[in-house]
């Protein structure tokens, strides 16, 4: 689906795809400030967020330096930045899409560390030689700074699959709502603090479905920057108690063994990396098309044991035939996969549908499913196939209203001012800073965050 997407491709260096640029000369700071979060620890190692925040005059080119306490603390690895260690010295040099700050811009970055003994947060945060002493002003609250309670993460913990359904630490179905980015080479400007503090606080979305082109510009390109990206996006999201939902968006070509050894090769990295999380789920190929369900299932039985060597806990969820419409779009129906399932445990089936193109024989193809399949709408759309088109009220109503009924989870296509129907914000919004209000949002983006925006129903007991 979204045949129109490719289109879109010219436009990729003016919404973060700057090719590699030749690093500029540092400017000097003068004044920063820090926010430094442990997101998660285990024994003998953590993971750290830093938010950097530039307070005084626009900077190209920066290093971050701190200093590690002297505890046994070690730094491990990082991303979206160039990290180095010199004896207790630890430096953060800024990357292709984040070398420039702004007055008041900030960027997030994040590493894993290991520490004997306590582990007491760094000091001597510094920006270009400047101490990061801070301001008076107040840092950007999270909806709930405790993401232990009250957060659909907070609630829900660990998910898994029991029988058809997604079940929660409580081993109790519940149903998560939520949006879907767009493609993020082209609307990285889309997926700030305030976009995802607006998501999480005002939309009350439940989970943040990442949309990572393998092709048209995507992840081919720059493996370990996209790479880089996604683990950002699944930092921001936690931090935020929302689940995020790793897509690895194959779309042309459809065959997803076309993209085996990249797959292979993302998934050991993204589920290493995540493997202590509780909130991610990972979806290994967006939409197979021009492809039997046999090939499908042969690509989800090589990449499942790789996520599974790392972390063998999370959901993963595997793309059906026909653009993952459980094989309609081509003339086909469920059978084909629950008489010849992929040979792996806790994992979902998708299901996409757009409600303008997409009807009453393919929600009576979920009803029948849904008993047999646990399944997973990973995308939808209120309007037709092309991403364009008139929104369909009434058929997008029937979709939720079902999807709502049979406990089925879902994200929206999509979260983003693209200029086509079935973006919530109207073009030019994430060049600001509200992405909440009636002002911003499309026809299709007022329906859908009225429906997430409902009170969630997570039994815990």
């Amino acid at each position: 689906m979204k045949r129109i997407v490719a289109l879109l491709a010219t436009c990729a260096t003016a919404v973060g795809l700057t090719a590699l640029l030749s690093p500029q000369p540092a400017a000097a700071a003068t004044g920063c400030k820090v926010d430094y979060t442990v997101t998660s620890q285990w024994q003998g190692g953590f993971q750290a967020g830093v938010k950097v925040t530039n307070l005084g005059d626009p900077v190209t080119g920066w290093t971050l330096k701190f200093s590690l306490p002297d505890s046994g603390q070690k730094f491990v690895q990082g991303w979206n930045a160039t990290w180095s260690q010199s004896g207790s010295t630890v430096s953060a040099a800024g990357v292709d899409w984040n070398r420039t700050l702004a007055t008041g811009a900030s960027t997030d970055l994040g590493f894993v560390g290991s520490f004997t003994g306590s582990n007491p947060k760094p000091s001597a945060f510094t920006l270009n030689g400047v101490a990061c002493t801070g301001s008076t002003e107040e840092p950007p609250t999270d909806p709930d700074p405790n993401p232990g309670t009250g957060t659909p993460v907070g609630v829900n913990g660990q998910l898994h699959v029991c029988g058809v359904n997604l079940c929660n630490q409580y081993n109790r179905p519940i149903q998560l709502r939520g949006m879907s980015t767009h493609g993020i080479q082209w609307f990285a400007k889309c997926y700030n603090n305030a976009a995802l503090d607006a998501l999480a606080k005002d939309w009350k979305s439940d989970l943040l479905r990442v949309a990572m082109y393998v092709q048209e510009d995507g992840y081919e390109t720059d493996p370990a920057g996209f790479t880089s990206r996604v683990n950002s996006l699944v930092d921001m999201a936690e931090a935020r108690g929302m689940y995020a939902l790793i897509d690895f968006h194959t779309l042309t070509p459809g065959d997803p063994n076309y993209n085996l050894d990249r797959a292979k090769t993302f998934f050991a990295s993204v589920a290493a990396r995540n493997a202590a999380k509780k909130n991610v789920i990972y979806e290994i190929a967006n939409e197979p098309n021009g492809v039997s369900w046999t090939a499908i299932k042969n690509y989800a039985e090589q990449v499942i044991p790789v996520i599974r060597a790392a972390d063998p806990d999370a959901v993963v969820i595997v793309g059906t035939r026909g653009w993952s419409s459980l094989g309609v779009s081509d003339g086909s129906n469920e059978t084909e996969v629950v008489n010849n399932p992929v040979n792996a445990t806790n994992i979902m089936y998708t299901f996409h549908f757009y409600a303008a193109s997409h009807k009453d024989n393919y929600r009576a193809t979920v009803s029948r499913a849904a008993s047999k399949l646990p399944l997973f709408v990973t995308e939808f759309g209120t309007v037709s196939a092309t991403g364009g088109g008139t929104m369909d009220r009434s058929s997008t109503t029937a979709w939720l209203d079902l999807l709502d009924q049979l406990k089925i989870s879902y994200a929206n296509w999509t979260y983003s001012d693209a200029n086509e129907s079935s973006a919530a914000f109207k073009p030019g919004t994430c060049d600001g800073s509200d992405y909440s209000s009636s002002g911003v949002l499309t026809e299709s983006g007022a329906l859908i965050k009225s429906r997430i925006s409902t009170t969630d129903s997570f039994p815990t007991s």
